[in-house]
């Protein structure tokens, strides 16, 4: 039963909003302001970066500490081997940020507690996905699409881990990207219809090249 238990408070813990936990604590609810969403970006939106900076490092934390407590608590009793269970887990946390328990199953989109579980189990893999995904803000100002890109590299990530655990993460990397896709599904559906938010301040890159063509 061990196992089911560590799946059960991985979720709990994810459903411990960054954005809702200090909004209640500001006297806000931030998902009725700006994009409606309750993760990072619509917090450093509408409230500046401090209050960001502590969701963030809120929905990072509760990633790491669901990986490596199921980690630590792993059931050795059965087939599945304990890193395993640590994505598992990692992945029920993600689902209580995206629909928490404690909120209305209103959340945010995830991002940022996929990057505490992979921090945690498979940290060779971080810095080139944090890289992709600053290299797609730095080109287009989007964090959505820059969320979705590296949430769908997180298959080929598997291949930074051990032998031994590589089919586990790329399962946990295809499920986990899936998740991210359906997460920024309004995201991409402004992004077709040109009505999506961007960063002009992060789009380097893009500005740019714009300047290079005038």
């Amino acid at each position: 039963m061990r196992f089911p238990l560590l799946l059960l408070l991985a979720y709990l813990l994810g459903s411990l909003s960054g954005s809702l936990i200090l909004g209640r604590l500001r006297g806000i609810d931030i998902r009725t302001q700006g994009s409606g969403n309750a993760g990072g970006t619509n917090a450093l939106r509408t409230q500046g970066w401090r209050f960001a900076l502590g969701v963030v490092l809120i929905d990072v934390g509760k990633g790491v500490l669901a990986a490596l407590l199921a980690l630590h608590l792993a059931d050795r009793s059965l087939a599945l081997p304990p890193f395993a269970q640590a994505l598992a887990a990692g992945y029920a946390a993600t689902l209580g940020h995206l629909y928490p328990l404690y909120f209305g199953f209103r959340g945010g989109k995830g991002g940022a507690t996929l990057a505490g579980v992979v921090g945690a189990l498979l940290p060779l893999a971080l810095a080139p996905l944090f890289a992709l995904w600053l290299l797609m803000l730095g080109a287009t100002g989007y964090v959505g699409l820059s969320t979705v890109t590296a949430g769908l590299a997180l298959p080929l990530a598997a291949w930074l881990a051990p032998p031994g655990e590589r089919l586990a993460f790329a399962i946990f990397g295809t499920a986990a990207g899936l998740l991210v896709l359906w997460a920024h599904r309004g995201n991409l559906r402004r992004l077709r219809a040109g009505t999506e938010s961007r960063f002009d301040r992060a789009r380097i890159l893009g500005r740019r090249r714009q300047r290079a063509r005038s």
